[in-house]
């Protein structure tokens, strides 16, 4: 499908969240082009702790990383959205990408707390129209 037509992406705020740097900067940097803001997080971790203290539209997680994997990252930004201060976190729109493209992954990803479940390799026409279809109605104008 050719880029021409697409929505942009301009002043969207994404959080990418992949352990496999290659990945990473290949979402980052497509998303980029087409206009996101964006911040790259290489860990589970890493990406919680950006959220503490910066706000984002838009979550793209990798669902199988070490030590903290996308389901534990998505539960835990939703439970922090129970506190007054981080209320928006229950509401993040949220990517998941991941190799696992069957019925029951995807239903696993949207059980978990996410709007939406990509499949690696991704696709960069369709992420940005999730991406963009998650967030159309934060930048309208």
């Amino acid at each position: 499908m050719p880029l021409k037509g697409l929505p942009r992406l301009d002043g969207v705020r994404v959080l990418v969240v992949d352990d496999q740097e290659e990945a990473r900067m290949m979402i980052a940097q497509s998303l980029g082009e087409w206009g996101a803001a964006v911040t790259a997080a290489a860990s589970g971790r890493e990406a919680l702790a950006l959220v503490e203290g910066a706000a984002f539209d838009a979550l793209v997680c990798d669902i199988a990383m070490p030590e903290m994997d996308g389901f534990e990252v998505i539960g835990r930004l939703r439970a922090m959205g129970d506190a007054p201060e981080l209320s928006h976190l229950s509401r993040l729109p949220a990517v998941a990408l991941t190799a696992l493209g069957r019925p029951e992954d995807r239903m696993q990803s949207l059980v978990a707390g996410f709007q939406m479940h990509v499949a690696k390799p991704v696709e960069l026409v369709e992420l940005i129209m999730v991406v963009a279809s998650l967030t159309r109605n934060q930048h309208e104008t």
